[in-house]
């Protein structure tokens, strides 16, 4: 009876460790490389942290995490013997774990986190905060280390407020999450054919026009119903610049998106000026392609283009300028003597050619301005939609230097673009749109960024992945959410964590932190 009871005895020890194991690692996005080690430990109230560098932000990150979340004080020290929790700065680690990789050291006599960057460090401290464990006056660590680098250098998540606004309280919680999922891009839609979101000082009817519309379609593509409320909001200067600092914080990059030359409406509403047959038009309350676009032939509007993203490039620090350049319907151009004309004497062949010689155009404005221009796939020419017959063949040249944000078409020309030596960010829309309900978690889950059959030389081409909210139907702020989280996450581990380390039933082990997260923050997630 004795040996029976010590079997059983052992048995329940050797489950109880298991489980500790198992918890261990509950992290998303999943670490590189994790060694498990014996104990824990005891993370206890007024613990001191010190930094070797200028980490402040950082130290004042992990405070809030430990008072917030552990209900645990603790505070800044001046000497490592002092502190509970080491971050530091090694730049020798560059070479092995790239700019935004991080260790993560955990014994029974402290935590140390050290990375070659701040944003490394920052990384560390999302993980950590995953894996502490709360007690009652004091919390928990399993004893670990961790190597953790992500596998690509652009994660974004894309919020469209052209067709909704949402406001900047709903913005900072958005990249709060994205923060919290070691997401890096920020890509703010902020212009459409239904609103213009950004204020522009050279040009104020863009806001106090083209930013509001009398009632909005409801009820899907086709339907002839209409909410007749009016909806309205756009952000001032000194909004860009809280959120921006807000953003940098947390690490985020915001990368703004000024539709052009398509997604027009709001804009050639505000200047009539600006558009093919120079006549008014509203701003649109229906939702699908418009076919008002830019006179991209006319000098002054090309002028008015550059002023705007001059306005732009003051208010965002981004190295990238998202110009759009999607689902242009090119009839107003062939129906335009003018345009016809201006394409005859510089020899385009064809709408595309008038559409890539003047993206080309702007690459070399922004680059001028030392940023870099990205835009959807469409801004290569290639034929996409079925309203434009006459998109291809071309015979101009996109400027190797944009960066090509893949969304529709054929996946072979993604992979031609690559050996061409385009860079790319993958936001394959039947994988990554989060409006399609029918994008389930796991499928999300599935997703990679590399295409099947892409050479090894280029997969450094596929600079990473975006996940986008687009709004035509999703106006409401608690169905955004609903329709983000929890496939966030999914999309989050995609973008850091190597395929050979990637478990989804892992991955869904995790998700209870997130969980209980989002409940507290009053975030509706999907589960």
């Amino acid at each position: 009876m004795n040996k029976v009871c010590k079997v059983i005895c052992l048995i329940c020890i050797l489950h109880f460790s298991f489980s500790l194991k198992a918890k261990a690692i509950d992290v998303i996005p999943r670490p590189a490389s994790v060694s498990e080690r014996q104990g824990e430990y005891l993370i206890k109230n007024n613990i001191g942290i010190y930094s070797n560098d200028n980490l402040n932000n950082e130290i004042a990150f992990i405070v809030e995490i430990l008072k917030d979340e552990q209900g645990l004080k603790s505070s800044k020290v001046t000497s490592s013997k002092q502190a509970g929790i080491r971050l530091l700065i090694r730049k020798t680690l560059q070479q092995e774990l790239g700019t935004e990789g991080y260790r993560l050291e955990a014994d029974g006599e402290g935590i140390l986190i050290e990375a070659p960057t701040s944003t490394g460090v920052f990384y560390g401290i999302q993980t950590l905060r995953q894996l502490i464990k709360k007690g009652t006056g004091f919390a928990t660590l399993a004893c670990i280390s961790i190597s953790d680098s992500p596998r690509f250098s652009w994660r974004s998540y894309m919020l469209d407020e052209g067709r909704a606004y949402k406001g900047k309280a709903v913005v900072k919680r958005l990249l709060e999450e994205m923060a919290t999922l070691k997401m890096n891009v920020f890509h703010w839609h902020l212009t459409e054919d239904q609103g213009w979101r950004l204020a522009i000082e050279k040009y104020p009817n863009l806001t106090k026009i083209g930013g509001r519309r009398d009632s909005t379609q409801i009820g899907g593509w086709n339907s002839k119903l209409y909410d007749g409320k009016p909806i309205e909001g756009y952000y001032t200067r000194a909004d860009i610049k809280e959120i921006v600092a807000y953003a940098k914080a947390l690490h985020i990059n915001i990368v703004p998106e000024i539709e052009m030359p398509g997604h027009a409406s709001a804009a050639i509403a505000s200047y009539p000026w600006l558009g093919v047959t120079k006549l008014p038009i509203s701003v649109p309350t229906s939702f699908g392609v418009k076919y008002d676009v830019f006179d991209v032939t006319d000098p002054k509007v090309t002028g008015f283009l550059q002023d705007v993203l001059s306005e732009v490039i003051t208010m965002f620090p981004s190295d990238v300028i998202h110009i759009g350049g999607d689902e242009v319907k090119y009839d107003q151009w062939n129906n335009s003597p003018e345009v016809q004309a201006y394409m005859k004497k510089h020899t385009l062949a064809s709408p595309a050619d008038l559409q890539i010689s003047f993206t080309n155009g702007i690459s070399n404005f922004l680059e001028k301005n030392n940023k870099r221009m990205m835009g959807w796939n469409d801004i290569m020419g290639a034929k996409l939609h079925d309203y434009n017959q006459d998109a291809a063949p071309v015979t101009g040249t996109l400027s190797k230097s944009a960066i090509i944000q893949f969304w529709k078409g054929n996946v072979d020309l993604m992979k031609e673009a690559a050996r061409n030596g385009y860079d790319i960010v993958n936001s394959y829309h039947e994988a990554t749109y989060l409006d399609y309900s029918n994008i389930s978690l796991e499928k999300a889950y599935s997703f990679n960024p590399v295409p099947d059959g892409l050479d090894k030389q280029y997969h450094s081409k596929i600079l990473g992945l975006g996940c986008q909210m687009w709004g035509e139907w999703i106006s409401e702020v608690k169905d955004m959410y609903r329709q983000t989280f929890p496939r966030i996450a999914a999309y989050a581990e995609v973008g850091w964590t190597k395929v050979e380390n990637k478990n989804y039933a892992k991955f869904e082990q995790a998700l209870p932190y997130f969980y209980n997260r989002w409940s507290k923050k009053e975030i509706d997630f999907n589960k």
